[in-house]
């Protein structure tokens, strides 16, 4: 017969609340305990998502309506388990959680935190799709999809176009990758051949001849013009305020991006799905054609569209990603955290910080006071 195994460890609320005091961040799912201290350290985001948390029963996150986390975020939680909260009143534990979070108001560090909130109080329902009740919201959106919540969130009625709203994120490299690989190899072949020229629309006189070696400039062309792309849609789409007396601007922008700041870690909305991002890279793709030769367009588009893939992947990779402290990846994770949780106007790259150092948009970098 195996052996029994050892009796889990109890602790008291006051000891749990030692623990907290001295910087580690302890959950508990009923009366479980969970010290998540090193998974915060290792992740910028995850700080902000859990330190708002420490100290709190996160069961209604785990398992409310309307949405339920797969059994896998269980299993990963419970890694991290301690012990059992034992005799005194569990909610206290809470109140002196309340307590704790007071004398921490006074670190910066701190003040971008997610919204605790009571599910039966909130604006709108979230036992019901948010797509059609956000609309309704006027002036109190803007305030409120930028309260972000540690839970999923479901936008249509239909499970099918639920189903189509959401993706993982390994569907982008997948579906995309093997595209640029084609194209690329396509259009080489065409300046291999030696016939690709610029300007044949508006001269045939003084039409340019475009060798096979300029086409890794133009790839390189695309990449470049795609991160300028994606910071001009982030900033002035995906950023622009509805008006509050528009029911269906307000429903448009909350598809488009409200919704992935109002639940920032909800990772089946974090890249593009692939039926709406094939109807748009549609629209890129015969934009190039009808404005440059075919060769030179389509090298253009396909170098678009890897930096398209690297954006996707690198944005996905700031909100679940480990980079190691002082790397390229570990500053822009820690400049994606400030632009969801304290500056929604500036910060607007997510790939390279380039164009918000052209256009003045760059977040400010401000010395963060360390509490205990």
């Amino acid at each position: 017969m195996a052996p029994a195994p050892p009796p889990a460890a109890s602790f008291s609320p006051s000891e749990v609340q030692r623990r907290l005091a001295a910087g580690a961040c302890w959950v508990r799912r009923g009366a479980r305990l969970y010290d998540l201290s090193s998974f915060v350290r290792h992740h910028p985001g995850g700080e902000q998502l859990l330190r708002a948390r420490a100290g709190q029963d996160i069961s209604a996150d785990l398992d409310g309506p309307p949405h339920r986390h797969s059994a896998n975020a269980r299993r990963w939680l419970e890694q991290y388990y301690v012990g059992e909260l034992r005799g005194e009143q569990q909610g206290s534990m809470e109140n002196e959680a309340v307590a704790l979070e007071e004398t921490q108001k006074t670190d910066p560090a701190m003040e971008a935190r997610f919204k605790v909130v009571d599910w039966d109080k909130d604006l709108v329902d979230w036992r019901k799709p948010l797509l059609w009740q956000v609309g309704h919201l006027g002036e109190k959106y803007d305030e409120w999809v930028h309260q972000p919540v540690t839970r999923p969130i479901r936008l249509f009625h239909s499970d099918l176009i639920e189903g189509l709203s959401k993706t993982v994120w390994y569907s982008v490299p997948i579906i995309w990758v093997p595209l640029v690989l084609y194209l690329s190899w396509s259009y080489y072949r065409t300046f291999a051949q030696g016939n690709v020229r610029l300007f044949t629309s508006f001269t045939t006189e003084y039409a340019l001849a475009v060798p096979k070696s300029m086409f890794p400039g133009l790839f390189m062309l695309g990449i470049f013009l795609w991160s300028l792309v994606e910071y001009l849609i982030h900033r002035f789409l995906f950023h622009m305020k509805p008006p509050s007396d528009s029911y269906y601007l307000i429903m448009l922008h909350f598809v488009m991006h409200g919704q992935h700041h109002k639940a920032p870690f909800d990772g089946s909305r974090l890249v593009f799905p692939p039926v709406p991002a094939s109807l748009v890279i549609g629209v890129f793709y015969l934009c190039l054609q009808l404005i440059l030769p075919e060769a030179v367009g389509g090298t253009v588009f396909a170098g678009g569209l890897l930096g398209y893939v690297l954006y996707d992947m690198t944005h996905y990779y700031l909100h679940f990603g480990s980079p190691h402290r002082g790397s390229y990846l570990y500053n822009l994770k820690a400049h994606h955290v400030k632009h969801h949780f304290a500056h929604q106007k500036s910060g607007f790259g997510i790939s390279t910080k380039l164009w918000d150092y052209c256009f003045h948009t760059l977040i400010p970098e401000k010395p963060h006071l360390k509490t205990q």
